[in-house]
């Protein structure tokens, strides 16, 4: 069950809540009024108690005397006394902000009229139209004003001002602005643009410009790449992009603005008038390669090639600059009544500091093309034609494209215009010439063809000679080779023999030396030898006798030799000398052992001989 003391003890807070939810209307009950930190107040005076101002003057929308009405004086933040809600009524509002990147542009509901032929407000001191009160003692006049409210957060009194946004101007690197004023003076009679005003900065100091009599409408001069705080109500800024000379070309300006200038070109020119940089005309000095920031309405600029041109009279057949497009191939007529088509290319050449000139003359490059180059060439090639059959003329190409440079860079020179070549390109005969000509080339080349043909049957000939006398070539180079290499074996044993000759004669001459040398030594070595035994064999035989001496050594022979010394059968004889009767004892047992064994007898002969001695 709910207790009653806890509703008791809520409903002591009830006062409490009440005061806190509605301190505003008891506040207010009271005269006081609370304005938020980011908001004012605007004050709605109901009525005027006392005083002899209580209404607002004809017109007027914003009191600034105490009128009933909307008040010029805003209420801060903050706390105010004093304002009876049965006298007051307070409006409160948010304060204004305009962000980053834009801007306010302001329309007045109070302010003085503007004058006629004016459309903008002028610009008084506000504080950035946060004072109304300032701006309406000062001056201010009512509708759209010069004037503009930069990003920030402002204290706008929204009953005396109505303030747009809008982003800010921005000119793109590649762009130029191009300005168009909505106020200010009329242009002079004549005049397509407002000329240069300074010390306006660049159109955002709108009071600046009307003040140093700036014309409305489109403007000479422009706003390069940047941010700009322009009011719309002011100027609109139209972006185009920046003029660019290319390479190999320079700009010739036109000026359609600017003080009238003095021809510069001298007497002996009478084709043009050009004037210097800056007034209205044909510049005398054009732009070199590059993008200058130019107002596309008030000067043109035309590109001049400083290259060489080629120009093709041909069908269907154009350079990538396309000032031949519209030419075609040459029709001419020779003195035999041939007609026939001829193709011819140009090469021309427009110098910097003449390109000026040819603007001014011709006012572009085609007219150039189109009002010199196609009737000066086109009518020389027709003239030469008519002097010259079909044949003639194609046979003589070469003396025809000599003649006709020389005569086209003469007539060129009068324009400035310097020639640089002519050339003959397809020259199309007649069919009917053509197939004359036809057929006696083939006729003729039948006849070259023949003698070409014979020629070759001799050549061939020819080749099978040398061919046959190629394929025996190899057996005689053979022969050849064998013969040489018989001769050089020939020659290689004689030289072989002779040195083996050389070499032995050489060899028994060494031999023959060293025998005798040999010889001579063992000769003497034997005699030396020979006389020191027979010395020793005296001495012996004369010491035991020459018979005792010999039977001695017989017997150290046959000793030495095994055979026996005492024979088998011993032969007597008559007794006297023994010892020759034992050595032929002896001798004839050698005998016949030695027969036995097979023996040589020279050798044993040569053993008896030496022993004898």
């Amino acid at each position: 069950m709910f207790d009653l003391n806890i509703l008791l003890n809520l409903l002591y807070f009830v006062p409490i809540i009440i005061m806190i939810v509605c301190y505003k209307l008891i506040l207010r009950g009271f005269g006081v009024i609370i304005i938020p930190e980011d908001s004012i107040g605007l004050v709605n005076k109901k009525f005027v108690l006392f005083g002899k101002n209580k209404t607002l003057p004809d017109g007027a929308i914003i009191a600034l005397n105490g009128e009933a009405g909307w008040q010029s004086d805003q209420l801060a933040p903050g706390i105010h006394f004093f304002k009876w809600p049965w006298q007051y009524e307070i409006k409160i509002e948010k304060m204004f902000t305009i962000p980053a990147g834009k801007i306010g542009y302001v329309n007045a509901k109070d302010g003085k009229s503007i004058d006629i032929g004016r459309i903008l407000g002028k610009k008084v001191t506000c504080d950035t139209f946060q004072d109304a009160r300032a701006f309406l003692i000062n001056g201010g006049e009512r509708g759209q004003q010069m004037g503009i409210v930069p990003p920030g957060t402002y204290r706008i009194h929204t009953i005396l001002f109505n303030v747009g946004i809008c982003d800010i101007t921005e000119v793109p690197s590649d762009k130029v602005g191009i300005v168009y004023v909505k106020d200010g003076q009329p242009l002079p009679k004549g005049e397509i643009a407002g000329k240069e005003i300074i010390g306006h900065n660049s159109f955002q100091d709108a009071q600046e410009f009307i003040n140093s009599g700036g014309f409305k409408g489109r403007q000479e001069q422009v706003i390069m790449a940047g941010r700009y705080f322009i009011n719309p109500y002011f100027a609109e800024i139209e972006l185009v992009n920046l003029t660019e000379v290319p390479i190999a070309h320079v700009g010739v300006v036109i000026a359609f603005v600017g003080e009238e200038g003095e021809d510069v070109t001298g007497v002996n020119f009478q084709h043009a008038n050009m004037v210097n940089k800056g007034k209205k005309g044909v510049w005398t000095e054009p732009y070199d390669p590059g993008r200058y920031a130019i107002n596309p309405y008030t000067h043109k600029v035309i590109n001049v090639p400083t290259q060489n041109v080629v120009l093709n009279w041909a069908n269907d057949k154009s350079e990538s600059h396309k000032l031949d497009e519209k030419l075609c191939s040459i029709t001419v007529r020779s003195c035999d009544g041939f007609s026939f088509n001829l193709d011819v290319s140009q090469i021309i050449h427009i110098p910097r500091n003449y390109a000026p000139l040819v603007i001014a003359q011709f006012g572009s490059v085609e007219n150039l093309v189109t009002q010199v180059l196609e009737p000066i060439i086109g009518n020389y090639f027709r003239n030469a034609a008519q002097g010259s059959d079909v044949i003639t003329f194609l046979t003589e190409r070469q003396t025809r494209q000599d003649e006709a440079k020389q005569k086209i860079n003469e007539a060129l020179n009068t324009y400035h215009v310097g020639a640089v070549d002519t050339l003959i390109g397809d020259i199309t005969p007649p069919e009917e010439l053509m197939k004359t000509l036809k057929d006696r080339q083939i006729a003729t080349q039948q006849k070259q063809t023949f003698a070409i043909e014979r020629e070759a049957e001799e050549a061939r000939k020819e080749l099978q000679q040398a061919r046959a006398q190629a394929d025996t070539q190899a057996k005689v180079v053979d022969a050849e080779r064998k013969v040489q290499i018989a001769d050089f074996d020939a020659q290689s044993a004689v030289k072989k023999a002779n040195g083996d000759a050389a070499s032995k004669t050489i060899n028994a001459e060494a031999d023959a030396k060293v025998l005798i040398v040999t010889g001579e030594a063992e000769g003497q070595k034997i005699t030396a030898i020979g006389k020191s035994e027979s010395e020793v064999i005296r001495l012996k035989t004369v010491a035991v006798g020459q018979n005792n001496y010999s039977s001695i050594e017989i017997a150290k022979a046959l000793s030495n030799s095994g055979f026996k010394l005492v024979p088998d059968i011993v032969a007597g004889g008559n007794g006297s000398d023994n010892g020759s009767s034992l050595i032929n004892v002896l001798i004839g047992n050698m005998i016949h052992e030695k027969m036995k064994t097979g023996q040589n007898i020279e050798v044993l002969n040569k053993q008896t001989n030496d022993t004898k001695i």
